[in-house]
């Protein structure tokens, strides 16, 4: 991602010590380290919901499709399935409407 090599790092480690000191320069290490910690942490966690979300369309986009077919001679352990299916699909869309009918 970055392309910094040995003396470029030498560098900015040369300009940290002479402009916070030996004393601040380790907790200005461990601060920046912990802001990249929760940066990558805050990343991971929106590309698993991003992830979540493009599968969870994926299945409702396949659903409307075997709706869209109109399939009437399918086995009951597949309409179950679909059945099941749905309900889960639709669960995600809308949480508060199952919530409510109970």
């Amino acid at each position: 991602m970055f392309d910094i090599g040995f003396f470029e790092l030498l560098l900015v480690s040369i300009i940290g010590l002479v402009v916070l000191g030996p004393e601040r320069l380790p907790v200005a290490v461990r601060t920046i380290r912990g802001w990249i910690s929760d940066i990558k942490s805050f990343s991971n966690s929106v590309k698993t919901e991003l992830t979540g979300e493009l599968n969870i369309k994926e299945l409702n986009d396949n659903l409307k499709k075997v709706e869209g077919l109109n399939l009437q001679n399918l086995s009951p352990e597949v309409t179950e399935s679909l059945n099941t299916l749905k309900d889960a699909a639709e669960s995600v869309y809308h949480p508060n409407k199952k919530e409510n009918n109970n």
